[in-house]
């Protein structure tokens, strides 16, 4: 039995998917279930059973004895929220919670962490425990989710296999519900379809012009791929970026977003929002070498191929996956 938290959210419903493909049916599935577009991404997906988010911790203290392997995806994602409050509750104690369960009755865990940790990057993007204590992440979110790592390293107790991802910028298929907060990738597509053109957030930072602001894009088909790896490795555990190691610019992203319309682009910019512009990151870059030196030797897409894949296959049809 394997279980999936987040289970109906954009990388969880994804990675249920992927666990399907590989032949594993007997998958619980984790969330609040409360939002009608999140099911969506559920649905043609083969699972044994569906937990509330509130009952999962009694669920698996009186179950623990069915589970191989846990993905604790879940968690509120929202970098606009700055409710510590909520993050502490969902992010942090909630992790903490599994985390303890897992050291009891020796069940291996992999869990959602974030390159929001990172913040402005003044330590680099090298995932090394040394760092974790001195990095500034620039809002709650990043915040909570660094909290929790620190915890995790200093813990005496640990899973006897655990692996925290740092998250880089995912894009890919089943965002359709998640709004503001969902890939640029997913935005261009639509502001191209309706309207023919792309805005862009204007840099504010002299260091780098209109679109050339670089993050690090991965692909959720890549990012499922390293969670299945995983799941059969089974040691060397720690903190691993999880990015594609190569940074690109979003005039990178629209360009190719137009590409695949076969069109030309046009490019608007805008002034970043006030409430996010202290606290945007101008530049993102995985360094793999750590989750490659375990035996990680699988190709990553690159750009052009996760968005050609990602809008013909998924988004123009408005398919999941």
């Amino acid at each position: 039995m394997i279980i999936v938290t987040g289970a109906a959210g954009f990388i969880g419903s994804c990675l249920v998917s992927k666990l399907n493909q590989e032949g594993f049916k007997d998958i619980i599935i984790v969330d609040d279930f409360s939002d009608i577009n999140k099911m969506k991404n559920l649905e043609g997906k083969i699972y044994s059973q569906k937990i509330h988010r509130d009952d999962f911790i009694y669920w698996l203290k009186e179950n623990q004895r069915l589970v191989q392997f846990i993905f604790h995806i879940g968690a509120r994602t929202d970098t606009t929220e700055f409710n510590k409050e909520i993050f502490d509750k969902l992010n942090l104690n909630y992790t903490k919670d599994i985390w303890n369960i897992c050291v009891e009755f020796g069940l291996p865990l992999v869990y959602a962490s974030s390159a929001a940790t990172y913040g402005l990057g003044e330590f680099g993007y090298e995932d090394n425990h040394d760092i974790i204590d001195k990095l500034k992440p620039l809002n709650p979110y990043g915040d909570s989710k660094n909290d929790f790592d620190k915890w995790a390293i200093k813990q005496d107790k640990k899973p006897y296999f655990w692996v925290g991802l740092k998250f880089f910028n995912v894009y890919g298929p089943n965002e359709f519900h998640k709004s503001r907060m969902a890939s640029v990738i997913f935005h261009a597509f639509n502001q191209i379809k309706e309207k023919n053109e792309v805005k862009l957030f204007r840099s504010h930072n002299h260091n780098y012009k209109d679109g050339e602001q670089l993050r690090d894009f991965v692909y959720v088909k890549d990012l499922v791929d390293v969670c299945c790896f995983l799941l059969r490795h089974r040691k060397d555990s720690g903190i691993y970026n999880l990015g594609s190691g190569k940074a690109r610019t979003f005039l990178d992203l629209v360009k190719n977003t137009f590409k695949s319309f076969a069109k030309e682009p046009n490019i608007q910019f805008v002034d970043t929002p006030i409430d996010i512009r202290d606290k945007y990151q101008y530049f993102t870059e995985a360094n793999m070498s750590k989750l490659k030196a375990i035996g990680y030797i699988k190709p990553f897409h690159t750009l052009e191929e996760g968005i050609k894949d990602y809008v013909q296959n998924y988004l123009e049809g408005h398919k999941y996956y």
